[in-house]
């Protein structure tokens, strides 16, 4: 029986890599229900090795399973791509989203749409039972938009537009955001490639 591990506390997350690799696995469990609380020290300075430190932590504790772990973040172009892969701890960790939202909105106030250009980074991280890993990386083109709008997204979604929708992606049903987001794409990229090392 496979297990995977997701090494996350987000049950968001948890739910859309329930959606996307539910043929991969016969169970997937967050770190916390596997009860795991590594220490973890996100210290690498691009997505896909934030990614690997964090599914080497896990994979650690829990040899036998398969470890998989993302990091992702908003880039923003006119903000010299900040937030980047400090987008999670950006204006503190503790520091809801809609402060960090209302924030990059003041910052943007009066540049026009063309160069208000942002794009969701996604990499995704697997370590298998016998050691192997290997990363994936997913992108999400768009804009930051002038307002925040929607209540089906979390963290930077509600200012986060994308084209041809004009709308952002909080406002997109779970099946519309899976189909183009950044995680969405890491991660079917991650189910076809553990598809070919499991031979499922």
């Amino acid at each position: 029986m496979m297990r995977i591990i997701f090494a996350t506390g987000n049950q968001n997350k948890v739910r859309e890599c329930h959606e996307i690799l539910d043929s991969v696995a016969d169970e997937i469990i967050s770190m916390k229900d596997a009860g795991l609380d590594p220490d973890i020290a996100e210290d690498g300075d691009t997505f896909e090795k934030n990614a690997m430190i964090k599914a080497e932590a896990v994979h650690k504790l829990a040899p036998d399973d398969l470890v998989i772990a993302d990091d992702s973040g908003l880039c923003i172009d006119a903000l010299n791509g900040e937030p980047g892969v400090y987008s999670a701890r950006y204006m503190g960790k503790d520091t809801s989203y809609d402060i960090k939202n209302a924030n990059i909105l003041e910052r943007l106030e009066g540049v026009p749409k063309e160069k208000r250009t942002a794009r969701f980074v996604c990499a995704m991280a697997a370590i298998l039972p016998d050691g192997s890993s290997f990363t994936k990386t997913g992108v999400m083109e768009g804009y930051i938009g002038d307002h925040a709008e929607g209540q089906n997204g979390f963290g930077y979604d509600p200012i986060f537009f994308v084209e041809p929708q004009n709308h952002s992606t909080a406002s997109l049903s779970p099946d519309e955001k899976n189909a183009i987001s950044h995680r969405g794409k890491a991660m079917r990229a991650m189910a076809e490639e553990l598809k070919k090392r499991l031979d499922k």
